[in-house]
């Protein structure tokens, strides 16, 4: 039997991971700090009891031995991030939390079969686009003067005419703008290059918006379903950047776990990069109406003109590449809300923490105000 570390095994992602890899005869360990962001009210009661828990942080050496002794395959899913303040927080546990991984397997002569390091949509910056005129581009971030007017969509690069956004492959170049990406992106090119030095099997996984029961209903940093739902629940609009128009690819977190599960027993997958998504696009406002339909709530979204400088406009997967070694998404963005939604009913209503946060955010100038919108429909 296969023994599995998963770094992060609480939150989110991790901890379905777990719960995939118990049914399929793995035997698991977590590790994880059980950050007071996301897990505030402690250990959350979703950690099997089948599954080994260390809690402890991959900013510590002793830790991260104490929780690879004796395992053969590693899923890293451990990071801080989002729209969080920390940035030295997030650079040191995604960036050097990945390299410390490394150094304890290397300085113990561990023999770990194989890794699986999660990565993200955010190393794509502004992505693939097509302009009727010049053709494929990929534009870089639009500029703050741009959005300040509110003039959201992304122009092309030469001529200026409006772009089509058209899914984003492996080969698509990164851009890199903000501390988050740079760590995801240092993370998955650490393991691939190690993987190449060293000879152990390693897959990034670059996951597009993942969601679905378990995303923390305390972090206002990260996860727009939980967002967007704290606040339907307790009376208050969802608030929306931009214009609500932009679209992500959202992945059920269930679909994400399989993926994990897919790449580690396929050898085909080994040292290589795959998006996990959906290949669908949805708008911002289409998810919000989704979920205020799952809670028959009354209020409607708030689109107040505000944005956030390091965001981009569109992102969806070409997951062909994932699909090749068998994977495929099997849950729908609306079937993946309501399951979301009986989830978080099924509980005592949540508090609501993103009207604080935000106030943070705009000091910090995160979230900014556009000017006055003197555009004609």
């Amino acid at each position: 039997m296969l023994k599995a570390l998963v770094t992060g095994g609480a939150g989110l992602i991790g901890s379905h991971i777990v719960d995939l890899l118990l049914r399929r005869g793995y035997g698991v360990r977590i590790l994880d700090n059980l950050e007071p962001a996301t897990h505030f009210e402690g250990r959350p009661g979703w950690i099997p009891a089948e599954a080994e828990f260390i809690q402890g942080d991959v900013r510590s050496t002793d830790d991260v031995r104490r929780a690879l002794r004796g395992v053969d395959v590693v899923f890293h899913q451990a990071a801080y991030g989002g729209f969080a303040l920390e940035l030295t927080k997030m650079t040191e546990v995604n960036a050097a939390g990945t390299a410390r991984l490394f150094e304890v397997i290397r300085t113990d002569g561990l023999d770990i079969k194989k890794i699986v390091v999660a990565s993200s949509q955010a190393v794509y910056g502004e992505g693939k686009y097509e302009c009727a005129e010049c053709g494929p581009c990929y534009p870089e971030p639009r500029p703050l003067e741009q959005m300040e007017r509110r003039d959201w969509e992304v122009h092309c690069p030469r001529c200026q005419a409006p772009l089509k956004p058209i899914p984003i492959d492996e080969a698509t170049p990164v851009k890199l703008i903000g501390t988050y990406h740079l760590t995801k992106y240092f993370e998955e090119r650490l393991t691939l290059a190690l993987r190449r030095e060293w000879g152990i099997p390693a897959v990034a996984l670059r996951y597009m918006l993942t969601y679905g029961p378990r995303q923390s209903v305390f972090n206002p940093y990260t996860g727009i379903c939980s967002i967007f739902s704290t606040r339907l629940l307790n009376g208050l609009p969802p608030v929306i950047y931009e214009d609500g128009r932009q679209t992500r690819d959202f992945v059920f977190v269930e679909d994400v776990a399989r993926a994990n599960v897919a790449v580690m027993e396929s050898d085909a997958a080994n040292g290589r990069v795959f998006n996990v998504g959906t290949g669908r696009p949805t708008t911002i406002l289409q998810f919000a109406e989704l979920l205020r339909a799952a809670y028959g709530a009354k209020v409607t979204p708030s689109v107040p003109g505000q944005y956030r400088p390091m965001d981009f406009r569109h992102l969806t997967a070409d997951i062909s590449p994932l699909r090749s070694i068998g994977w495929e998404p099997e849950v729908s963005v609306e079937t993946g809300v309501q399951r979301y939604a009986e989830w978080i009913l099924s509980m005592k209503r949540p508090a609501e923490y993103f009207t604080k946060a935000e106030e943070a955010l705009k000091r910090a100038r995160v979230v900014r105000q556009a000017g006055k919108d003197d555009k004609r429909d």
